[in-house]
């Protein structure tokens, strides 16, 4: 049954019913703030641009004092800018907002953080960006192995790993076909793991390590990675925080690849890593970020 009531906690999280993350921030969240835990699917979510009421469940979260975004939907797609919109108007309306909408929508798209990125000096891996299949195909031979990353996607979901030979361009072909863009990325020699920098309010929390399964081409636990411990030099978690402050995000995991060539930013989270810091750590980041959030908002 639907709460009929317009009564909302101080604090709620946006995110998906049922995902691990997502409800334990909720809870968290109810903890450092008092009240019945709120997780809010924006999919569900009614506003009304001329009252400014957000309603979902019965509630109009309008009249929360802050949001936590921990999700946008269950799956990576465009239309998740759309709820970014609407989250942005709600922020107008005085709601505080953990990230904010308009830091998040600047690396929601794969291409969008990547652009960020290299303008500000940050060292990624060789990267090709074209719809153009005869620069494709180019870019794979010269790489001599590419990676072809969406633009909206998590835990390698939808790359596929290229190469040169005889089938390429077909291969090139259907990828556009289902994509509609092709970004390429050379394969670089991250050895059997690669990192996941944590910063929470701009401030270093701590790293782990995505160690891969042997055979797997990628780290994700998708892939049957695992999470480690990993301490990382300072000159890392440096590099880490340069790239993370260009967002300007709350809380924020950084990709990262130590490559003979020295370290290589792959992306910047929006969402990501509590899993990987309570597992890798012991941390309990939801509550951490939970308890930081209500500070913010003075709860």
């Amino acid at each position: 049954m639907r709460n009929t009531t317009n009564d909302v906690p101080a604090l709620a999280v946006v995110g998906v019913r049922g995902g691990w993350s997502s409800e334990l921030l909720a809870r968290r969240a109810a903890e450092a703030c008092g009240g019945e835990p709120l997780l809010v699917e924006l999919e569900r979510l009614s506003l009304d641009l001329n009252t400014g009421r957000a309603m979902f469940d019965g509630r109009d979260i309008s009249k929360c004092r802050g949001l936590l975004l921990k999700k946008l939907g269950p799956e990576y797609a465009p239309g998740l800018l759309d709820r970014l919109e609407m989250l942005r108007f709600i922020e107008a309306r005085g709601v505080a907002m953990f990230s904010r909408p308009g830091a998040v929508m600047g690396l929601l798209d794969r291409m969008s953080c990547t652009t960020t990125l290299v303008l500000g000096g940050m060292p990624l891996p060789p990267t090709t960006v074209t719809e153009d299949l005869d620069a494709a195909v180019a870019a794979v031979e010269s790489y001599g192995e590419a990676i072809a990353k969406p633009l909206f996607s998590t835990k390698a979901r939808g790359m596929r790993l290229l190469r040169p030979g005889p089938d390429l361009r077909a291969q090139l072909a259907e990828y556009r076909r289902g994509h509609g863009f092709l970004y390429l990325q050379k394969t670089v020699a991250l050895g059997d793991r690669d990192l996941g920098v944590v910063f929470m309010g701009g401030d270093y929390l701590t790293t782990y390590a995505r160690c891969r399964k042997l055979g797997a081409w990628n780290t994700t636990t998708a892939s049957g990675g695992r999470y480690a411990p990993f301490d990382p030099p300072a000159e890392v978690i440096d590099l880490a925080w340069r790239a993370q402050d260009l967002f300007k995000l709350d809380f924020t995991c950084v990709d990262v690849a130590l490559t003979d060539d020295g370290p290589r930013i792959f992306e910047v989270s929006a969402f990501g890593g509590f899993r990987g810091v309570q597992e890798a750590r012991g941390v309990d980041a939801a509550k951490l970020y939970a308890e930081y959030a209500a500070r913010r908002i003075g709860a």
